[in-house]
């Protein structure tokens, strides 16, 4: 059985967030939810405001809702998506990646890159990735968002100039004048930033042709990526994906996430989350065998409040600290275990991005690092399993 959605051309006619339920209790993370509703959508104006970021982290004054979404869209291209009822494997073939179950099954805490390991290779580039990988991470970790033509892009701000050579925002953008960017022209082994001499940029220009990329590399290694293409690239890996921004845009990009994991047969090996948890409940429509994570309100009321996550949520996603608040307490760590929740944290800090600091978060009992520094990340699970 197959439904059909339609995804594609720009991004104010898709698609409009038209609920938000309260009731912490609900069931927008179960993995047996009903088959996805299309209803009329409401004036796309009342989705809820971007919260930017990582992935969800409480706040101080946290919501207890559990968010239900419904969506609509009025595009014109169309593409099919397997229906609710999937029936996919348990486990992935000899030669596909592990399920999401057997990640948690392995007995050990997982390594994640984080956005292909931006401390040591340029953000979101084919390049990170694949250096991610040789170095034996268990997963990918992507955000993504739409581009003005509908393509689905790994890119983390809403504009490029923070780490390519041009200053575009992606959503006014066609896919085809965004993939010419130079993704590494800002990177240093220090930080991606400015003012740094010359020297220090040492795989600008790579894209360009300028430069001679990296042995084994192409020019297209150091450019922003569709989404799709890293997909197909890199058929063994588990995909951790964070949907980026809020309200009609984000939800938009939910649908062409959905038609993506099905066409590639993703289903069972894929985890979404974004901070808005309405986006979250509305990918969970679209595709409710996916596992997802909780978004910003949800993890804030479990943190701060000992709400319990929605049904069929396992997977809680949280940095170290956010803002003044202590997240990662013994007393949180013990709660999230003692409720069958396991711990991906994300530190996103250069005192934690080493060796000492991810045996430290190990020795905490975390089950999961997505981090900036892959080949420590690994070396330093070894040591601890050891």
């Amino acid at each position: 059985m197959q439904r059909t959605i339609r995804t594609g051309v720009r991004l104010g006619a898709i698609v409009a967030v038209t609920t938000l339920l309260a009731s912490c209790g609900g069931s927008s993370g179960s993995a047996a939810d009903s088959t996805p509703r299309v209803a009329a959508a409401p004036d796309p104006t009342s989705a809820p405001a971007a919260t930017d970021g990582t992935t969800a982290a409480p706040v101080a004054t946290a919501a207890t809702t559990d968010p239900q979404t419904t969506v609509a869209e009025t595009t014109v291209a169309e593409t099919t998506v397997a229906a609710t009822t999937d029936t996919a494997a348990t486990g992935p073939a000899a030669s596909g990646p592990l399920t999401v179950q057997q990640l948690l099954d392995l007995g050990r805490p997982i390594v994640l890159a984080h956005a292909a390991g931006e401390n040591e290779h340029p953000h979101s580039t084919p390049y990170g990735y694949a250096e991610s990988v040789a170095a034996g991470v268990d997963m990918l970790d992507f955000d993504v968002q739409l581009t003005a033509d509908g393509e689905l892009v790994v890119q983390h701000d809403d504009t490029t100039g923070r780490t390519t050579n041009q200053d575009l925002v992606v959503a006014d953008t066609d896919y085809a004048d965004l993939a010419m960017l130079d993704n590494a022209y800002w990177f240093t082994a220090d930080c991606t930033c400015t003012g740094q001499p010359d020297a220090a940029y040492v795989l600008r220009g790579m894209r360009t042709g300028t430069v001679a990329p990296v042995p084994g590399y192409s020019p297209d290694d150091f450019a922003i990526a569709r989404f799709e293409d890293m997909v197909r690239r890199f058929p063994a890996m588990p995909l951790n994906i964070e949907i980026k921004g809020t309200g009609a845009p984000a939800v938009a990009a939910a649908y062409e996430l959905a038609r993506i994991l099905t066409d590639n047969d993703r289903l069972q090996s894929a985890v979404v989350t974004s901070f808005d948890d309405v986006v979250v409940a509305a990918f969970h429509e679209l595709a409710p065998t996916v596992e997802v994570t909780p978004g910003l309100n949800l993890s804030s009321a479990f943190v701060l409040n000992g709400t319990p996550l929605p049904d069929g949520m396992r997977i809680l996603q949280l940095p170290v600290q956010f803002g003044d608040i202590e997240v990662l307490t013994p007393e949180t760590i013990a709660a999230s275990h003692d409720a069958g929740y396991v711990i991906w944290v994300w530190p996103d800090d250069r005192s934690w991005e080493n060796p000492d600091g991810y045996t430290k978060l190990l020795e905490m009992g975390l089950d999961g690092l997505n981090i900036n520094v892959p080949d420590e990340g690994v070396a330093a699970v070894q040591s601890f399993i050891d």
